[in-house]
């Protein structure tokens, strides 16, 4: 056994409980034989929840991206969703992004909203963010959940959380939110899935999103100004490749070059250091299409497509 200080040998035996599932568990036991210094790291404080959600590593342990820590997130949000909207038929719209794990954590939180009476509006393949703030309000959602880490790098994930409004969540309700979540214990967590109450959803809501973004952001744009556009585009790897290609053809953009190396989702990002398209390093194989097509303008954006660069 690890020589661990006793407080935080505490925190790793409570997730040696039964209330912790035999695979997490053996990952624990694992890491207290080879690792200690990265269960030191897993375990000495709570993942925190702030102003728009929580992110980081994924792994077992309190401070950790895992099954438990969103499914403790997820149950604190559900118990203040039927506080502040009593007697209301709650519903909630989840998205993810292209990262690893994100499909299984969305359809886990998807679990544990149904589990909670709640009805689940939940993406059937990743979109971006932009899209799931539409959604929120087209499918008249209370709040939305998008699994994401931005644009940090492959090992994290995150939670981010939008309100009615289809905004990220702002005073008071993110610290309210927090003081709910705090109340929560692992085995308070509800994880058994009411499955009527889940929803997947994909083109009903692509062509409504598509359509409301090319109505709200043409500018009375000429065609010919379109036409005389050249334009080459990068998802970075992430969930833009699902929207914007089609959202530009749509709204009249003919010349659209995509940098193909990057247009796979693909959660190791494998040909950038940082998935960041404020850095110019991120946009450096879009540069260099731009230069060989002559193009007026690059775009690229970060794997959930909430930032463009």
């Amino acid at each position: 056994m690890a020589n661990l200080e006793p407080k935080l040998l505490e925190r790793i035996n409570n997730w040696l409980s039964p209330t912790f599932d035999e695979a997490t568990q053996k990952t624990i036991k694992k890491l207290l034989d080879s690792n200690p210094k990265e269960l030191e790291e897993s375990f000495y404080r709570d993942l925190e929840f702030g102003t728009g959600g929580m992110r980081g590593i994924m792994g077992p342990g309190t401070n950790r991206i895992n099954k438990y820590t969103l499914g403790k997130n997820t149950q604190g949000l559900s118990n203040y969703l039927h506080k502040i909207f009593p007697n209301e038929a709650i519903k909630v719209a989840i998205a993810y992004d292209c990262r690893h794990n994100s499909k299984s954590l969305a359809k886990l939180v998807a679990e544990v909203f149904s589990a909670n009476g709640i009805k689940v509006f939940l993406f059937e393949d990743l979109r971006p963010t932009p899209e799931l703030s539409f959604a929120v309000k087209h499918l008249d959602c209370h709040c939305g959940i998008v699994l994401t880490a931005s644009h940090n790098p492959p090992e994290y994930n995150g939670y981010k959380v939008y309100w009615q409004d289809g905004g990220q969540l702002v005073p008071p309700q993110d610290a309210e939110i927090i003081e709910e979540i705090n109340t929560v214990d692992y085995t308070n967590i509800k994880f058994n899935a009411n499955t009527e109450l889940i929803q997947y959803v994909g083109k009903d809501v692509d062509d409504v999103f598509i359509n409301a973004s090319v109505n709200n952001g043409s500018f009375n744009t000429s065609q010919q100004a379109k036409d005389n556009l050249n334009i080459v585009f990068t998802a970075l790897h992430g969930t833009s490749i699902t929207m914007l290609p089609d959202t530009l053809k749509r709204a009249g953009y003919k010349n659209v070059h995509i940098v193909e190396e990057q247009a796979k989702p693909d959660g190791d990002f494998p040909t950038v250091k940082s998935p960041n398209p404020e850095e110019p390093e991120a946009l450096k194989m879009a540069l260099e299409l731009a230069d060989k097509v002559n193009g007026d303008i690059v775009i690229g954006t970060d794997p959930d497509s909430d930032r463009v660069g």
